[in-house]
């Protein structure tokens, strides 16, 4: 039976044969895909109508654009941190599920507080970055975990093509998250009543994440802590990434977040205001980079199974140095959309050669733990390159020309940094099919994606010889 037919059989009902004793397993398994996808829809709603949102709402009850900006990165620093009891806590537990719902049922709890300040048109500074490092701390906490588990559930034959359309329908349900609540701020902001708005878009954040924990809570568990799982210390994990080609590209990777976020979180409260653009043309201009990021994933995939994950990394780093200094050419709506378009390829370019390259030499059993030491390393690049930005916006004082000067030293850092690709080897990858889900849509096409690492067992040898 080919991969294609398993997954019908198993997902349509139809194709079924009537329900035995023989046939129960399937039956879970059916039930187990379902409930997957049915989490992945409302997990990518509450994550386009969600956090994505958070800057917004701190800008219009007045917050400042600084910490607008800050509000973006820090919080994930300090979520980062805060995943790295993750692995204590699943054996503490016996349970990957266990720990996937207790975190995914706490980062459902974040937005209440969120709808709260909405309602009131207030919160202080320290409850909002509280509340932002608790749900990034539980997002980033259920990642790894949660990759583990589904690679339990779902057989091997049918991962990849499973996880590819269950991540497309993830990818277009933040998109059409993300597009409502910019509109439904557009209606708000008509009638000079948009902060009420941001309550009833956290509010559906809440409902979409507790439908999403109910389906997990749901799913079965064959193996809560399967037999072949390593749990790597922190110095292990540090040990692996740090040898050879791997250690070279995550120095890579880690320089190239700062010279992004020097000027990354900025862009929200540029665009808010310092061009006053509306609701809905902030929601249109940002999900143009996003449409284009994952419209143009497949076709890189393509390619980087013909030239290469190296050659396709470079493409894609070359394609991420100008995009800043774009910003400082013109301001006209329509110069910036074809600007996002750009970005959106580049950033699908980049980020998949990341994947490919970094998870082609690591073994399946230890991709979870190497994962939360590179969310570690990605939040501290995020967090340092925006500290920079905040730091040159604050010594100029806050201005349109000022931005500009951040969007330059943006430019700067991330050019830099392309000479520390000539120090990563060429390789080749077996397989370039890689299902991404996002956890953060961000402003310039740089959003936080995590790879399905299940569905990426074919750029292993150790992996491919377990078939």
């Amino acid at each position: 039976m080919s991969s294609a037919e398993a997954l019908n059989r198993f997902t349509n009902p139809a194709n079924t044969a009537k329900p035995s004793r023989v046939s129960a397993p399937s039956e879970i398994l059916k039930r187990d895909l379902r409930l997957s996808v049915g989490d992945g829809s409302a997990y990518g709603v509450m994550i386009g109508v969600g956090e994505t949102y958070l800057q917004a709402f701190v800008l219009a009850i007045g917050m400042g654009e600084v910490f607008a900006a800050l509000i973006a990165t820090v919080p994930q620093l300090t979520g980062s941190l805060l995943q790295l009891v993750s692995p204590f806590a699943i054996r503490r537990l016996g349970s990957h599920r266990l720990w996937v719902v207790t975190c995914s049922g706490l980062q459902a709890l974040c937005f209440v507080p969120l709808i709260l300040a909405a309602l009131a048109g207030t919160i202080s500074q320290p409850a909002v970055l509280m509340v932002a490092s608790l749900y990034w701390a539980t997002s980033l906490g259920t990642g790894p975990a949660w990759n583990t588990w589904q690679g339990t559930i779902i057989p091997r034959h049918i991962r990849a093509k499973f996880f590819a359309r269950r991540a497309k329908l993830c990818q277009i349900t933040t998109l059409i998250g993300f597009l409502i609540g910019g509109f439904a701020l557009k209606v708000g902001q008509a009638t000079g009543n948009d902060v009420p708005v941001f309550a009833a878009l956290f509010a559906t954040a809440l409902v979409c994440r507790v439908i999403s924990t109910t389906c997990l809570a749901l799913q079965s568990e064959p193996y809560p802590i399967p037999p072949e799982m390593k749990f790597l210390s922190l110095g292990e994990q540090w040990h692996r990434f740090s040898r050879g080609s791997s250690g070279r590209l995550l120095v890579f990777a880690v320089v190239m977040q700062v010279g992004v976020f020097i000027a990354g979180p900025f862009f929200v409260p540029y665009m808010l205001k310092e061009l006053k653009f509306q609701y809905h043309h902030y929601a249109v201009l940002i999900g143009m980079s996003y449409f284009a990021k994952f419209v143009t994933l497949p076709w890189w995939g393509r390619l980087a199974h013909i030239t290469g994950a190296h050659r396709l990394l470079w493409i894609g780093a070359v394609g991420l140095v100008p995009l800043a200094a774009g910003w400082t050419i013109s301001d006209n709506y329509y110069w910036l959309l074809v600007l996002q378009l750009i970005a959106g390829a580049a950033w699908a370019a980049y980020e998949l050669a990341l994947v490919l390259l970094f998870f082609e030499t690591i073994p399946e059993s230890e991709r979870t733990s190497l994962l939360t030491l590179y969310n570690v390393a990605n939040s501290l690049a995020l967090a340092v390159g925006s500290l920079i930005g905040a730091a040159i916006l604050n010594g100029l004082g806050v201005s349109a020309n000022s931005y500009l000067w951040v969007f330059g030293a943006s430019t700067a850092g991330r050019f830099v940094t392309l000479l520390l690709l000539r120090r990563i080897p060429t390789t080749s990858v077996e397989s370039a099919d890689v299902p991404i889900r996002p956890q953060s849509v961000r402003s310039s096409g740089e959003s936080f994606d995590a790879p399905v690492l299940t569905g990426i067992i074919d750029l292993n040898p150790e992996a491919k010889n377990a078939k």
